[in-house]
């Protein structure tokens, strides 16, 4: 039974990883576009090019977040003496989306949407990885 909940959590990491590629992009690549700093609140085009490094430097780091969740995943699929890297990196991936969430309603209450965006699918790979990980 163990097995189908660490396939079925490392689904939801995958999905956690692509949902973070979308946001770098939309961060680190397609911030100068209305529609997307519109997205994050920003209401000038002058704010949003001060806010510009700030948007860069934090894409890259849902970036890398979604390369560990993608990475662990894959180490996790490879089995064997990688099964505990995947778990590791997995883990550590998914729960630091699921804390810059927590870490995201805590400071703007006003931002519990985008919160429940970007946290849900990393919550259920932390729990489904755990337990599966836990009962194999």
């Amino acid at each position: 039974m163990g097995s189908v909940f660490l396939t079925i959590g490392a689904v939801f990491a995958v999905l956690a990883g692509l949902l973070h590629v979308l946001i770098f992009s939309f961060e680190s690549i397609r911030w100068r576009q209305p529609a997307i700093w519109r997205r994050f609140g920003v209401t000038s085009q002058a704010d949003a090019e001060v806010l510009r490094p700030m948007a860069l430097n934090q894409g890259f780091y849902n970036l890398f977040l979604a390369v560990g969740a993608l990475l662990g995943v894959a180490f996790l699929a490879a089995g064997g003496s990688l099964l505990g890297a995947g778990l590791a990196m997995t883990l550590l991936s998914v729960g630091s989306m699921l804390a810059a969430a927590l870490v995201l309603v805590i400071s703007n209450p006003r931002l519990a949407r985008a919160a429940a965006t970007q946290g849900t699918l990393p919550l259920i790979a932390v729990l489904l990885v755990t337990v599966g990980a836990l009962t194999r």
